[in-house]
């Protein structure tokens, strides 16, 4: 209804016009009358017993499908004895201190306790059994907690949860009252479980570790009940005024029969009335009935629930101008005479207030809009401040170098390719560390997916010398244009971060040191299949020493440098070290880099990198194939903990089947063994000059396949023209006239970097 006040009349003015006294009593009675009718609202707004049903007990309301007569119940689960109005039960005698439709019933529960006096136990106290209705109550999980009090106690709660017997206990413990903290429950004088839901038919059991006897002085008792939340509160005192306290205050969940929504619903004992939905019960079987939005009273009766007034709630349209119609469900607010709705603001307005609100929203909107611009404005000039970082970055890292040399003619096969820092932000979803796959003393390593789908591995530096930047992008020239099947592949780089990132082919399926040292994965690799990876390794450093141009030395030879792939082939890499782009210089010291255990000895000493630095380390992984051994192990006695020295003893010896490892010991031809051995004993010696070049020992191994697989062919038929295609090599690479070795550049200066295998 529209109201249409006349706002030039006071109410003064109003009451003026009629009597005083009229006016007093006409106010007096409306206010009166109108209380009367609040107060009743209040008490029964709805119906809440069945028709002609008594629906009080004393002072509490019993609401069906409950009822005071099995005739004004359900059934006569739900039955309400008020013989006693101040303690009513309903079946199997559980005391009823409240009834709630949204399915719940406040109770008391028995207090289980084991006291001692001087000694002699009271044993008629400590345990104590609630049984429920088999259907339709359990203990509330969500309103309840099972608590233990006492210094010496150990309680127990049983119970059955879906037909199963449940069981779980809490043991409070405490030597005196100083230990003890009010409000806290965490086992020191006081400790509480959470019930679990479903749970009916318990039984409480209260028990002693040592019969009181050390607090009998302030804690003869211990105690176990189940008591509603926020109505128990630990202190010393409950040690002392629990032994008074017979009951504790408890929630049951009450439901419906013992089937579901969709299984009662079109059946005839199905009693949601109107207006109402059905909810199965969460902590069991049965049902409960609930009012829709917009409505309220009992939904268990066939009327059902009946439509809210909401109009009756001050705080709806409450807004200047509004006035509110109530509608079955729900409730509209209106604008009254004077007033009219504001669609964009969605409130009613007078003119002069609408003027004044679009007046509002209109600057709202120009601030909005500054707002938005300024952001704008500011990303424009962060996104051109990080474009001119990482364009510093790019020529800093020598990207204009780069450029420069993958333009010339001599270079126009390389394939590196130069990556943006968004491209490997994208494809290691911003470098998120589950695709983590290796760590090192020189960085880390992430898997990458291209939108191509290509899999890639990222290498991510921890530091960069900035004077070997042109050694760097040599590097990766040199680097890129390497196409060998027994070496990763280098797809590229990033130069636009403070740090280069490396972009290498993805090798699937690990390291050579896992397979050779995981107890699962060692019998995997036969002795024909170790030799096939020695072969191709050897082949692989071969080729970087004498066909690459220039040469590269390795320097970081080890098993967690080598991949394989799915067919066992070996891969090459570096993950975790620094590759080197050998110079035409003919000498020069620089600092030891490298990992313990496959380090040169010589080179340790003079600091002088050669290729037989890679013959030695080569040698190393040789013997870890054999032996199965860990190249450095520091649990084991000092002379056994470097495996060369101990190799090489053993074959000094003559005890060489001793150290090898079993599996291979019975799979492999002794003589091929032995052979195998000698190899990797030459490749150890402690003078780069005795050592064999990688070229000979890719020979040697690759004729050791050969003639164990073919023993009817010639090995050596083509020797000449392999000694021929290995044996050319670029102009820029040098030999040292006494022992044939390749003197370089180490491109790492002023660190000295024991990599103490690492892995990738």
């Amino acid at each position: 209804m529209h109201k249409n006040n006349n706002p030039t009349s006071s109410p003064w003015e109003i009451l003026g016009d009629m009597g005083f006294l009229e006016t007093l009593i006409r106010i007096t009675c409306v206010g009166v009358i109108l209380s009367e009718l609040a107060a009743a609202a209040v008490v029964f707004p709805y119906p809440i017993a069945l028709p002609n049903c008594p629906k009080m007990c004393g002072y509490m309301e019993i609401p069906y499908p409950f009822g005071l007569t099995e005739d004004c119940s359900l059934d006569r689960n739900f039955f309400v004895n008020c013989t006693n109005s101040s303690e009513p039960f309903i079946p199997t005698h559980i005391i009823v201190k409240n009834i709630s439709l949204h399915g719940q019933i406040d109770t008391l529960m028995y207090v289980a306790r084991d006291c001692y006096e001087q000694g002699v136990k009271d044993v008629n106290s400590s345990i104590y059994s609630l049984l429920s209705s088999p259907l339709n109550f359990t203990v509330s999980s969500t309103q309840n907690k099972f608590v233990v009090v006492g210094c010496d106690t150990v309680a127990y709660l049983v119970g059955y949860q879906q037909n199963e017997r449940y069981a779980t206990g809490c043991a409070s413990v405490c030597e005196s009252t100083g230990f003890l903290v009010s409000g806290s429950c965490t086992g020191v004088g006081c400790c509480e479980v959470d019930i679990p839901k479903g749970l009916k038919n318990v039984t409480l059991e209260s028990r002693s570790f040592q019969n009181h006897t050390k607090v009998e002085n302030f804690n003869p008792c211990g105690y176990a009940f189940i008591s509603k939340q926020d109505t128990f509160d630990f202190s010393i005192d409950s040690l002392r005024t629990l032994r008074d306290q017979q009951m504790m205050p408890m929630v049951l969940d009450w439901a419906l029969g013992n089937e579901t929504c969709n299984d009662v619903e079109n059946k005839s004992n199905y009693i949601c009335g109107g207006n109402s939905l059905c909810q199965n019960s969460e902590d069991g079987p049965g049902y409960r009935c609930k009012c829709k939005d917009g409505y309220d009273g009992n939904p268990y009766l066939s009327h059902g629930c009946q439509d809210i007034d909401e109009c009756q709630d001050p705080s709806n349209c409450n807004h200047l101008g509004q006035e509110c119609i109530n509608e079955p469900g729900k409730f509209t607010c209106f604008c009254i005479k004077g007033y009219h709705l504001d669609q964009s603001a969605g409130v009613c307005v007078t003119n002069q207030s609408s003027l004044q609100f679009k007046l509002l929203v209109s600057v709202g909107i120009s601030f909005i809009v500054m707002l938005v611009c300024s952001s704008w404005l500011y990303l424009m000039v962060k996104q051109r401040k990080l474009i001119k970082l990482r364009q510093r970055f790019f020529e800093q890292n020598g990207g204009l170098i780069l450029q420069q040399k993958l333009s010339k003619p001599e270079n126009s096969t390389a394939t590196a390719k130069i990556f943006t820092t968004e491209e490997l932000k994208k494809a290691t979803n911003n470098y998120d560390e589950t695709l983590i796959i290796g760590r090192g003393g020189f960085g880390i390593v992430y898997k990458g997916l291209f939108p191509d789908n290509r899999i890639v591995a990222i290498k991510k530096s921890k530091t960069v010398d900035e004077s070997q930047i042109e050694q760097f992008i040599n590097e990766v020239v040199v680097l890129s244009q390497i196409n060998h099947r027994n070496v990763v592949k280098l797809l590229g780089c990033c130069l636009e971060t403070q740090v280069p990132l490396l972009v290498y082919e993805f090798i699937p399926n690990g390291t050579l040191f896992e397979y050779i040292h995981h107890k699962n994965r060692a019998s995997i690799v036969s002795w024909e299949i170790r030799l096939r990876i020695a072969a191709e390794t050897a082949e692989a450093l071969s080729y970087l020493h004498f066909a690459a141009s220039p040469p590269i030395i390795h320097r970081d030879v080890k098993s967690s440098n080598i991949l394989l792939d799915s067919t066992h082939t070996a891969k090459v890499s570096d993950f975790g070290a620094s590759r080197l782009v050998p110079l035409d210089q003919t000498q020069l010291a620089t600092m030891v880099q490298g990992t313990l255990g496959y380090l040169d000895p010589e080179y340790m000493q003079t600091s002088q990198l050669t290729e037989k630095s890679d013959v030695y380390s080569f040698g190393v992984v040789l013997v870890e194939l054999l032996t199965g051994e860990k190249a450095l192990s520091f649990d084991k006695p000092e002379k056994e903990r470097s495996l060369a020295i101990c190799f090489l003893s053993f074959l000094k010896d003559n005890r060489l089947f001793e150290i090898l490892e079993k599996h291979i010991a019975k799979e492999g031809k002794a003589e091929q063994l032995k052979e195998v051995a000698n190899l990797a004993k030459r490749c150890l010696q402690l003078k780069g000059e005795d050592r064999p070049t990688m070229k000979e020992v890719a020979t040697e191994l690759e004729g050791l396949r050969k003639k164990e697989m073919h023993l009817w062919v010639n090995v050596d038929s083509n020797s000449e023209e392999t000694e021929f295609l290995l044996s050319e090599t670029s102009d820029s690479y040098k030999y040292n006239a006494s022992n044939k070795s390749a003197i370089v550049y180490d491109s790492v200066r002023d660190h000295v970097i024991f990599d103490l295998d690492d892995g990738r």
